[in-house]
Order: structure tokens, then C-alpha cells, then sequence
């Protein structure tokens, strides 16, 4: 893109959060001009959102820092022998294997990506992303207040404050992002459409140390589900002791009546609270923080207005449950800040950005319904050990459990059953993988039928070369002998046109289009070679056939017959890049003369 303006950068992104901060990274990785403003001083300082799913690890590895958030990390093999007892230290009702660590879904997580799931914080997360985004180029300003902004046909003004010297000034822009957080000032001046409720149940957290490793390294889990008289309140009915760093660190939450306002508790009595939850009255512990929080269940019909784009908790807005928070917001950015590269690089035209809302508003809307869900599914697992027509419903309920009769049967049944379903949260492969872009930025096969859903779709990873779908996960080898994904052949800010040994037409027609953004992934040549047989297994098309894979790792395009002739193999190929950017008018040459 070129014009007489001058720019202080061609993005502006505010906000650090994992939206903020991967888009940024993103932005500087492609070699666009980009900022990044936050209020604060420096990154989170609280350990809110945790989990990190596949297919946020995938962005994260696209992007070249998945080796040094593996390094903070909690890793797979301790967040999952998910633990429901009356207190840590007291009786057990029951485990349940989480994030796919179970013997019947590891399977599953394993040939659906080459990325494991993780228990990262955002206090260790976010500096791997803004350290790595400022040594690309990203134009970092801390202690920076947004105060609002206005835009034109050809960029957008912001008024920004240091909050050191107060000093207030513009700053001049192609674009604004706005990641500023789940009550965002951008997309209430954008006037984005919102569906939903905000704060419509509390939540208290103690953030608290305590070494507690006798009660979890035989069992470690990310979550312990408490089912105590003392945080029986609310749509959970329990509370929930979070490892924050195995296993010392720690955050104790449960509900409250919002009507009583906020809770007042003493330090005395969040100690006592605390120690019941553990089950141990002598255990020495250290509270750091007390706060609270709310259930939001909202989201936004669109992303987006003008030259002004809005992503993560300032577009879907829900409480932790199934730990998709974080991962969606990281996705978000990922999937706009290509667009923006290249309509900013020239190498689309500006409506490709027009593709950004109907494809991630959809998944906005479904994580925001998938979060709150899985609230309410806690409620067939509180029936089971709580026997509310007894004076004491907790005990009265163990014993229950425990009964050798048919009721005691009976109860245990429901419990399994119960939570069974828990795994729609906590081993939903497909709801964190699945998703399926319907844009103008995809182009649909003719006549091709609803695709079929052969499994459950939130449980199920359902791998397809579809036009929509993520690139299937197979394992090749390198030149260097050693294993590498289709996710790392493709990707890195660029198209690629994945084909086989027999797709030399494609080769020949990516060769003389000559684009600087397009590269030809011959899968059995070397570099990637296929001796495992396991793309063969998950193409879905003949080896002569082509993919047009986006830089999000997205198939944007598909032909499913061979193609023999260099001639009409650019010709198809032309077209299907002439749809996906945007173009109306000119050729793909010309676009990019």
C-alpha cells in the first residue's frame, strides 16, 4: 500500500493481553510497522487464564515461541488426574482424566496436532510474546493510556496519554486494534453489536502459597473440585483449589450472592475458609491477593468498523470454564493480523479484511455458549453427593454413595454418567479444533455436500482437507531426517500449494506466477517427505491433486483432480488467489507489480 501519508505505524494495537501481544507479534514477524499500548507497567500480574489449548500452541510454534513457552510451563503430564473430594487431605468422590491425559483420548490429542496442551499463566505467557514482539520490530509503549480515537478513509487518529508525565497526544495509523479487555473502550466506540449478559454471577479468588505437594504429586491436576458446606453456593456448587505452580502456588475460588454486594471476609476467615478447603486446620499458608470476579456470557455479532478491529475478551466475554479464553484471543489475532499484513503489504485488497468477523464471530459465539455450559454441567455431578432432604446434605450424601443397596447403586450410576459429560469441558478436542470459516476468504467446493460429522464434534478432532478447515496434522520428514508437521511445511506468513510428486503442474504454475507470498509444498519430495503414509491417510484428494493453504494454516482452496498442464493448473490456481485476497478487477500480476 502506498500513498503521500505518513504513518507513526501501520497498525496500532491496545492492550498486551494475549490478543494484543500475538497480534503484535504477528505483525512485527510479517515486517509491518506495528504498536502496542497498555496502561499498565508491564504485563498481567495475577494468573488468570491458564490453560493452552493444541491449536494455540500451533499459532505460538507458526510464530517460533513455542520452545520458550514450553519452558515456563506447567507440561501436559501434570494438569490432568482432575480430583472431586470433600477437602485435598479428606475423602475422595471421585477423578476424572482431563485435557486428553487418559489413555482413551491421548490418542486422539496425539495425531491431531504436533503441539501438547499446557498449563502456562498469563504472567509467564504474555512476556514471551511482547519480549519476542519487540525484538521484531514492535514499537512497545507501557504506562500509555488510550483516551479514544477517529478515523477517515485513510487511517485512524488516536489520542494517547503517558501516564508518567501526563503529556497527551495523536498518534496516526492504517489501522486500530483493539484488544483492550472484556469492558473495551474500542469496541464500545465502534458501536459493535453485542447479544448476552454481563455479570451475572460472582466468583471469589484467594491467591494463596502453601506447599501442598503431599496431597497432589500422586494425583497432580491443574483443577481440585472441593464439595464442602463452606463454597456450596452458585450454578458449580463447589469450590475449586487451581494449581498456579505445581505445587506451592496456588488461587482457592468459589461463588457468592451478588445480591449481598461484595463479599467483606477477614484475613482470619479466608484463612479458615482456605484450610477447609485443603482439609488440613494446621497447614501454613500465605495468602497474597483477594478478589473478585464475574460470569459475563456475552459476545459480538461482528468484529469490526472500518479501519477499527476488536478482538479476544473485548468480543467474547465468559468465565474460565473449559479454558478457552485465552486460546480463542491468541486464535483472533492470528487469523487477522496475516489479513492486515497483506492488505497493508499490498498483496490483497482491502476487502479481504471484511472476511475477519464472519469467520471468528462464529467461534465467539460458540466458546462464549461452550463456557457457560459448562457451568450448568456441573449440577447432574452435585446431585449425586448431596442429599438436600437431609438436615447435613453433604454427609448424608457420601453415605448415600456409599450405600451397598439400590439406591447406593444407583447414585453411582449418575455419578459416572455426570461425569462423562464433564468431558464436553475438560477433554473437548473438537471444540477446541474443529472450527470451520465460511468467508470470502475461502473458496467453496461446487456442489459439494454439508460435510458429515462422524463422531461427537466438541469431543471429536475430525481432520479434513475441506476449504474451511485447519490443515490436517501428519508427520513427514525433513531433509535432515528428522520428523516435521504439515503445520511446519506451511504457514510462516505465507500461502502455500500443497500437492504431491505427481502434481508437478501445480509446481510449474506456482514457479511462474512468481509472487513473493506463495510457496509449493511437494509432499514426497525432500524436505517433506511422506514415508509414514500419514498425509496419504488424511489428504482426502490424489496425490495430483492441490491445496491452497492460507497463512493461518487454513485450506482455502481445493481441487480434487489432477491437473497435467502447467497452463491450466496457473489458471485455476490464479483464480482461486484472485477470490481468496480480494481482488475484483486486476490479476494477481498486476496486483502485485
Amino acid at each position: 500500500m502506498s500513498d503521500s501519508e505518513v504513518f507513526d505505524a501501520d497498525v496500532l494495537v491496545v492492550g498486551a493481553g494475549p490478543m494484543g501481544a500475538t497480534t503484535a507479534l504477528a505483525l512485527a514477524t510479517y515486517g509491518v510497522r506495528v504498536a502496542m499500548v497498555s496502561r499498565w507497567t508491564w504485563v498481567a500480574n495475577t494468573p488468570r487464564a491458564h490453560i493452552a489449548n493444541q491449536r494455540a500452541l500451533e499459532v505460538l510454534r507458526d510464530l517460533g515461541v513455542e520452545e520458550e513457552v514450553l519452558r515456563v510451563a506447567t507440561p501436559w503430564d501434570q494438569m490432568g488426574d482432575m480430583l472431586f473430594a470433600t477437602s485435598l487431605a479428606g475423602e475422595e468422590i471421585a477423578r476424572l482424566r482431563a485435557w486428553g491425559t487418559g489413555d482413551a483420548r491421548r490418542g486422539d490429542y496425539l495425531s491431531g496436532s504436533p503441539c501438547p496442551l499446557l498449563d502456562v499463566v498469563q504472567p509467564l505467557l504474555e512476556p514471551v510474546l511482547v519480549q519476542n514482539a519487540a525484538a521484531r520490530g514492535t514499537d512497545l509503549r507501557f504506562n500509555t493510556e488510550y483516551l479514544g480515537h477517529e478515523q477517515d478513509g485513510q487511517g485512524v487518529t488516536a489520542r494517547l496519554q503517558d501516564r508518567v508525565t501526563g503529556r497527551e497526544y495523536t498518534f496516526r495509523t492504517r489501522y486500530l486494534v483493539g484488544a483492550d479487555g472484556a469492558r473495551s473502550q474500542i469496541a464500545e466506540e465502534a458501536e459493535l453489536p453485542f447479544e448476552g449478559q454481563m455479570a451475572r454471577a460472582g466468583t471469589v479468588y484467594v491467591r494463596f502459597d502453601a506447599n501442598l505437594s503431599r496431597y497432589v504429586e500422586h494425583r497432580p491436576s491443574t483443577l481440585h473440585w472441593i464439595a464442602s458446606p463452606a463454597a456450596e453456593f452458585g450454578e458449580i456448587g463447589m469450590a475449586v483449589l487451581r494449581a498456579v505452580r505445581p505445587w506451592d502456588q496456588w488461587i482457592a475460588g468459589w461463588g457468592f450472592d451478588m445480591a449481598d454486594g461484595e463479599p467483606e471476609y477477614s484475613p482470619e476467615a479466608l484463612l479458615d475458609r482456605v484450610r477447609i478447603l485443603i482439609g488440613d486446620p494446621d497447614i501454613d499458608l500465605t495468602i497474597r491477593s483477594v478478589s473478585t470476579w464475574y460470569v459475563n456470557q456475552q459476545h459480538a455479532l461482528h468484529y469490526s468498523r472500518g479501519r477499527v478491529f476488536c478482538g479476544g475478551d473485548a468480543v467474547h466475554r465468559h468465565p474460565p470454564s473449559s479454558g478457552l479464553g485465552s486460546n480463542t484471543s491468541i486464535q483472533d489475532a492470528f487469523n487477522l493480523a496475516w489479513k492486515l499484513a497483506y492488505v497493508i503489504q499490498g498483496h490483497a485488497a482491502p476487502n479481504l479484511l471484511d472476511s475477519y468477523s464472519p469467520e471468528r464471530a462464529p467461534v465467539g459465539k460458540q466458546v462464549v455458549a461452550r463456557a457457560n455450559q459448562s457451568r450448568l454441567d456441573y449440577r447432574p455431578i452435585q446431585e449425586c453427593f448431596k442429599d438436600l432432604g437431609a438436615k447435613d446434605p453433604f454427609a448424608a450424601g457420601m453415605r448415600r454413595l456409599k450405600d451397598p443397596g439400590p439406591e447406593g447403586e444407583r447414585v453411582r450410576e449418575a455419578l459416572y454418567q455426570a461425569l462423562e459429560l464433564k468431558q464436553t469441558e475438560f477433554s473437548a478436542q473438537g471444540t477446541e479444533l474443529n472450527q470451520r470459516y465460511e468467508s470470502s476468504a475461502v473458496v467453496p467446493e461446487p456442489d459439494a455436500a454439508p460435510e458429515e460429522w462422524k463422531r461427537d464434534r466438541g469431543l471429536y478432532l475430525q481432520a479434513t482437507t475441506r476449504p474451511g478447515a485447519k490443515i490436517p496434522h501428519a508427520w513427514l520428514v525433513g531433509r535432515d531426517g528428522r520428523r516435521l508437521s504439515t503445520l511446519d511445511v506451511t504457514g510462516k506468513g505465507k500461502f502455500s500449494l500443497v500437492t504431491g510428486i505427481a502434481g508437478q503442474a501445480w509446481s510449474a504454475a506456482t514457479d511462474e506466477l512468481d509472487v513473493p507470498y506463495l510457496r509449493t509444498v511437494v509432499i514426497g519430495e525432500s524436505g517433506s517427505a511422506d514415508p509414514y503414509g500419514e498425509w496419504r491417510g488424511v489428504r482426502e484428494l490424489p496425490e495430483g491433486g492441490a491445496l491452497l493453504v492460507r497463512p493461518d494454516g487454513y485450506v482455502a482452496w481445493r481441487h480434487s483432480e489432477p491437473v497435467n498442464n502447467t497452463g491450466d493448473a496457473r489458471k485455476l490456481l490464479e483464480q482461486a488467489l484472485h477470490t481468496v485476497l480480494g481482488w475484483e478487477t486486476t490479476t494477481i500480476e498486476e496486483a502485485n507489480r
